[in-house]
């Protein structure tokens, strides 16, 4: 059980590095999120109560890896979207005509 927990610690820290990246505050803010959270649940023995936190990270983990978007402010009102090659993979491709249902 601590190896699985270690484990999703690094997954956690390797994800936010990859999410965040060049973004020095939010991946501030990501470290410090991940190791409070791990701290604050350190003490706990229920295996029951482990595995549903254990859960949580991994739903977190994934949720960052599939859904997360950098935008980067250009000027006043634009923002650059910086998705990373990830995310693209499962991207259904825009179709400009779409076909009639018969």
């Amino acid at each position: 059980v601590a190896q699985a927990v270690l484990q999703l610690f690094k997954t956690l820290h390797r994800t936010r590095q990859q999410v965040f990246k060049n973004d020095v505050r939010a991946l501030e803010a990501a470290r410090i999120k991940i190791n409070e959270e791990f701290k604050n649940n350190k003490s706990e023995t229920s295996p029951k109560k482990i595995e549903e936190l254990m859960k949580i990270g991994s739903d977190v983990e994934l949720l960052l890896r599939t859904s997360v978007i950098q935008g980067i402010h250009t000027d006043h009102n634009t923002l650059k979207l910086v998705p990373r090659k990830d995310l693209l993979v499962e991207n259904v491709p825009y179709c400009d005509a779409p076909t009639q249902k018969q």
